[in-house]
């Protein structure tokens, strides 16, 4: 089984998967326009939404994220937060001012008691994000 997150971003979503490539040093594994879409069925598109993305996708590690302009009328993230677990401080550092760029920082980067570095945040784009470093004893803490 694999669980993959789709976040729908309502207009915003080239500029969102563009900042987030920059953050991860990835490259976008695939984007298709609405206006790509064949026979879509009357009133599915919105009206000038021809060049938003009705679906793209990166990969960052083991993980495909996918996003779409489409999908939603409520614009916000609520209720989840995306985690990353990663090898050493100088990538978790990195990678959280990357995302906490033009975003909130909700928990500052430190040592917990079950990783030496893990913060959250909000990014500019109100997804919600957890990083931390994998302790060196995968067997304690939440994982």
């Amino acid at each position: 089984m694999m669980i993959q997150p789709y976040l729908f971003f309502n207009g915003n979503c080239e500029e969102a998967l563009q900042s987030y490539c920059r953050a991860f040093g990835v490259e976008l594994d695939m984007l298709m326009r609405f206006r790509e879409a064949p026979d879509p069925p009357p009133g599915m598109v919105p009206a000038g939404w021809d060049d938003k993305v009705m679906h793209a996708s990166f990969r960052a590690g083991d993980t495909t994220v996918m996003a779409s302009d489409g999908g939603t009328e409520q614009p916000g993230f609520r209720g989840f937060s995306l985690a990353v677990s990663l090898p050493d401080a100088a990538a978790a550092d990195g990678l959280f001012a990357a995302l906490a760029d033009g975003g909130k920082v909700d928990m500052p980067l430190g040592p917990t008691f079950w990783s030496p570095r893990f913060g959250m945040l909000t990014d500019r784009y109100g997804v919600g994000w957890m990083i931390s470093i994998e302790p060196q004893d995968s067997a304690s803490g939440p994982g």
